[in-house]
């Protein structure tokens, strides 16, 4: 596990844990003595594929050092009901305490990386990369990314801060796409920034002001049709990478894939997810 995500990780537990425990299990507190010893596993419920054991075993490990944690199954598989991703022993009320917070953030990462791998294999054959977005929830895009990882997309810019993106907004506040571009070169230069520029464009004039200008790394197609995508393609010639973006669907992606674009990104492999089941059963030792 990267040192970057892992700090995330570390800060994310400790203000989860903050906001779910509190003053105290005041459940376990009450009913399992504090040096009683258990066993747990986690059982797959529905078909998907599986992703954040890797971030449970770092949680439980968190919550308690001595936790024993067996995974059996890896990020990245694909699991169906009955399945056993991984095996605890140790403190109950460790247990207890991470039960929730794991299996939230399982089954969020779980169904994140299930959606993504229906849109890559949507794609297979085709030169072109699922991506994603910033269409994350708030302070939980690190894990969210990563399933998408593990569901086989690629991550697009983490923020605002590691790509120069002008979208629609921002060529109408600047006045245009010439200006808003100069103005981005002009900065970048300023600034001594290495990061990469992007022009969203909303149509074909957009694009041939795109053309015509310094080069930039590369050219979304906002809402354009497949047909519009391959004529786009056409235009640029591979001067510039491409991407298509704007309300694409699991039933449209192929045909956009197809189109010839390198990458599509889909907002949908994040805000619109349905979680996996999964379910964490306990036993006595």
């Amino acid at each position: 596990m990267e040192k970057e995500f892992k700090d995330k990780l570390v800060h994310f537990v400790q203000e989860a844990l903050v906001e779910d425990v509190g003053a105290g299990d005041y459940t376990s507190l009450s009913t399992i003595k504090e040096d009683q010893l258990g066993q747990a596993q986690l059982l797959v419920k529905e078909l998907g594929i599986l992703a954040g054991v890797d971030v449970a075993a770092e949680i439980f490990h968190q919550l308690d050092s001595d936790m024993e944690f067996e995974q059996l199954i890896s990020d990245g598989s694909a699991v169906r009901p009955g399945d056993i991703a991984f095996r605890l022993k140790g403190n109950i009320h460790t247990i207890l305490k991470g039960e929730r917070l794991v299996l939230n953030i399982m089954q969020r990462m779980s169904g994140i990386a299930t959606q993504t791998s229906k849109y890559v294999l949507a794609v297979a054959g085709t030169k072109a990369k699922v991506l994603d977005t910033r269409k994350t929830t708030p302070l939980l895009r690190f894990l969210e990314k990563k399933a998408v990882e593990i569901g086989g997309g690629v991550n697009h810019r983490f923020g605002l801060y590691d790509m120069i993106l002008i979208k629609d907004n921002h060529v109408d506040y600047a006045g245009g796409i010439s200006e808003a571009v100069k103005a981005a070169f002009a900065y970048k230069k300023l600034n001594d920034l290495g990061i990469q520029i992007e022009v969203e464009v909303r149509n074909f004039e957009e694009l041939q002001e795109v053309l015509a200008l310094p080069t930039v790394d590369r050219v979304m197609f906002d809402n354009f049709t497949p047909a519009q995508v391959q004529e786009a393609v056409a235009m640029v010639d591979g001067r510039l990478v491409t991407e298509a973006s704007g309300g694409i669907k699991l039933e449209t992606i192929a045909d956009y894939a197809k189109a010839g674009v390198d990458y599509i990104s889909v907002g949908a492999l994040t805000h619109t997810v349905k979680s996996l089941d999964l379910s964490l059963k306990a036993k006595l030792i």
